[in-house]
């Protein structure tokens, strides 16, 4: 597939930039393969979760198909916070899948960039009910390296040997697409040959889904957990709390193909904006988000009606829903088919938007558009050509991952085929 990784982008050979390794750690599944298998089969994964028993929204979808102390390996390990797990055993899937060795590369010119919204928020709260309870002296002193958000970019860079720069950006839900846009940029500014991008989060605790249930933000729908996540549908009331991890490998697509890499699809654009409008609303009319889209498409020398699929956001809330779907039915006429995977893994929030770069890519070489779980059909307000029920067959050659994050953080990437 390598052969056409400089071609096509609309900028030129030299600023083509190949996806070549993917890791994940998803509700739906540990690894590529179970994530995809999960994803495809339009199931949801929300269930209802001890530690949250009791709650007004006792139900999220967790990460329970790995053990992911035994994953991580070593005495490091107990020094990590869950997030932190999530992104090292992410970070290594990937780097495997791309065919790179850190014992031998030159970690001098590989980056890391790794989205994370909150950070090691369990911890924090661990800590401060043994301080109320015990005295300083129950603090643990490896509070404050556990709790950071920074903590999962040291982390992946220790165990891959990468000395190159390592990112932290934090965008909310936009993260993890954000940190893939900053690697971009790296790659194509000379600062790395080789760069491991994007999300984890896990913030399952009650204090922070309570948080979220507090502010409106999550599904209600306490009687039918697996049916809550349901994007773009006209009763959806809420998003599903998720937790995971993805990683991209992401080279420059000359450097891969002279090292006999391959390219499993082209990262031809990324666009960011700010809606600056709410703190966590969408501006209702789309036009922060179309900036950044259109960012996305200019860097990739396409017109909009050459884009053949979309992956949305899709959160299941009334306003952002809402707000993608005028935003998709006004740059997009000609109906590119639409996924929005929370519904199945819910909102991994940081995690989401690379989780989501991953699924795309999946995309482009499978030929295959999963479906959105729970949603039999749209409102008639909302004039999309949404997936439902079944995978679609379909080939497609360019596709852009919207994601969007609290504070109007926009972020869409252009992928293509390779």
């Amino acid at each position: 597939m390598s052969q056409s990784a400089d071609q096509g982008t609309g900028a030129g050979s030299g600023t083509a930039v190949a996806v070549t390794g993917v890791g994940l750690v998803t509700p739906a599944g540990a690894d590529e393969h179970s994530f995809w298998e999960g994803l495809c089969s339009g199931h949801s994964t929300a269930r209802r979760c001890e530690e949250l028993a009791g709650l007004p929204v006792d139900f999220a979808c967790p990460v329970d198909s790995v053990d992911l102390d035994g994953a991580v390996g070593g005495r490091s390990v107990w020094r990590m916070a869950r997030f932190v797990k999530l992104a090292v055993v992410a970070a290594r899937q990937a780097v495997a899948d791309a065919g790179l060795d850190p014992a031998v590369w030159d970690g001098g010119r590989v980056g890391v960039v790794l989205g994370v919204g909150v950070g090691g928020v369990s911890v924090l709260v661990d800590n401060a009910a043994r301080l109320a309870a015990s005295g300083p002296d129950a603090v643990s002193p490896l509070l404050v390296p556990m709790m950071i958000p920074n903590a999962a970019a040291g982390e992946v860079a220790i165990a891959l040997k990468a000395g190159g720069p390592s990112l932290a950006p934090a965008t909310a839900c936009a993260s993890g697409a954000t940190a893939v846009a900053v690697a971009r940029d790296l790659l194509l500014g000379g600062s790395c040959d080789v760069v491991v991008a994007g999300g984890a989060e896990s913030v399952l605790t009650p204090l922070v889904v309570t948080a979220f249930a507090r502010m409106g933000a999550l599904s209600t729908r306490t009687g039918d957990p697996a049916g809550a996540s349901r994007p773009f549908a006209a009763d959806r009331d809420g998003f599903v709390i998720g937790e995971g991890a993805a990683m991209l490998v992401l080279e420059r697509a000359e450097s891969a193909r002279a090292r006999g890499g391959r390219a499993r699809a082209l990262l031809t654009g990324a666009g960011s904006s700010t809606d600056a409008h709410h703190p966590t609303a969408p501006a209702p009319d789309g036009h922060g988000a179309e900036r950044a889209v259109r960012a996305a498409l200019d860097q990739s020398g396409w017109t909009a009606d050459e884009v053949g699929h979309i992956n949305a956001h899709g959160t299941s809330t009334p306003l952002n829903d809402a707000m993608e779907t005028t935003l998709i039915s006004r740059l997009f006429p000609h109906r590119p088919p639409v996924t929005a995977p929370k519904g199945v893994i819910g909102h991994t929030l940081a995690a989401a938007g690379a989780i989501e770069a991953v699924a795309t890519v999946l995309t482009l070489e499978r030929s295959l558009i999963p479906p959105i779980a729970n949603l039999d059909a749209l409102p008639d307000a909302f004039p999309l050509d949404c997936v439902v029920k079944e995978p679609r067959h379909q080939r497609v050659e360019r596709a852009v991952s919207h994601s969007f994050g609290f504070g109007g953080h926009n972020v869409a990437l252009a992928f293509q085929r390779a």
